[in-house]
């Protein structure tokens, strides 16, 4: 009976430290997380500041007149004006709606074409250069054939994103798969994981890591593929970040078009974070990154 009392002061005794530190944790929260927002937040604000001042170095050496290529000075008021028309959010909803309709065709496509490579050698030697060399090509180059098949519609935009997107989740797909643990996949098989069980709860969930890499490169070109569309495919006139562009610029409005020039920058940017965060989660929970 001592041995046991002992024996329960002793666990009660790691208890207590276990214990204790995340009571203080708990105190320090709210420190802890604003703490992790400045350490993220304060290096992009000077790399902005420096570039903000570097930018108005070259306007202020006369490399350009100010009409060809204005400062900070005349840019970052233009883009003020622009975020507080509506106009400017109607045409942020239609340049969105469709990045995000073609990103998840491009997904669909992406999807299966990885899972298939992936599961059948023979079509991995028939297409899987072809798939690589697809990522390669410029999305330019494949819109006078979308214009040729679809003509001046929101298909042609699709279609190129599709072709720019898919390849690269595709590819992100297949190497996750490919670097699945061996014992993780004999475990799966050992507990009766079979046909659609075995991919869904075994195998693409331990390819998510590399294939959320996929999915931010698919995104950078299906973002890329449709910045060049709406400069190229102008549907009737409708309002887009894209036409707003190409408006700017028939009009040699300079400081309208850097400021839209700044706002697909920041919009890249914004998706960018989201993907990282989600890297970064993915990481943690696979405990190959630290908390």
């Amino acid at each position: 009976m001592p041995e046991t009392d002992a024996r329960n002061r002793q666990v009660q005794g790691l208890d207590a430290l276990e214990l204790q530190p995340g009571k203080s944790g708990g105190d320090r929260g709210a420190a802890g997380i604003a703490g992790r927002i400045w350490a993220a937040t304060w290096p992009k604000a000077v790399a902005v500041v420096i570039v903000l001042a570097a930018w108005q170095a070259v306007v202020w050496s006369g490399w350009r007149t100010e009409y060809v290529f204005p400062g900070p000075d005349r840019v970052l008021p233009a883009l003020l004006n622009e975020v507080t028309d509506p106009a400017f959010w109607s045409a942020v909803q239609v340049t969105m709606r469709r990045a995000l309709v073609g990103f998840a065709l491009a997904l669909a496509v992406g999807v299966v074409v990885g899972l298939a490579v992936s599961q059948f050698r023979p079509l991995r030697s028939a297409i899987g250069s072809l798939v690589t060399g697809l990522q390669t090509m410029p999305s330019i180059v494949w819109f006078p054939f979308a214009m040729l098949l679809y003509g001046i519609s929101e298909s042609a935009i699709m279609f190129v994103i599709i072709l720019g997107a898919a390849p690269s989740i595709a590819g992100g797909l297949t190497s996750g798969i490919d670097y699945v643990s061996p014992s993780l996949l004999r475990a799966g098989q050992v507990m009766g994981l079979r046909g659609v069980q075995r991919y869904s709860l075994l195998i693409v969930p331990a390819a998510l890591p590399m294939f959320v890499t996929g999915l931010k490169q698919g995104w950078a070109f299906a973002w890329r593929s449709l910045m060049a569309g709406e400069l190229l495919v102008i549907i009737n006139q409708e309002n887009s970040i894209g036409w707003a562009l190409s408006q700017a610029r028939q009009l040699n409005d300079a400081d309208r078009l850097l400021s839209y020039i700044i706002i697909v920058l920041v919009i890249g940017i914004m998706i960018d974070v989201f993907f990282n965060w989600a890297d970064r989660s993915l990481r943690r929970r696979w405990g190959i990154a630290p908390s």
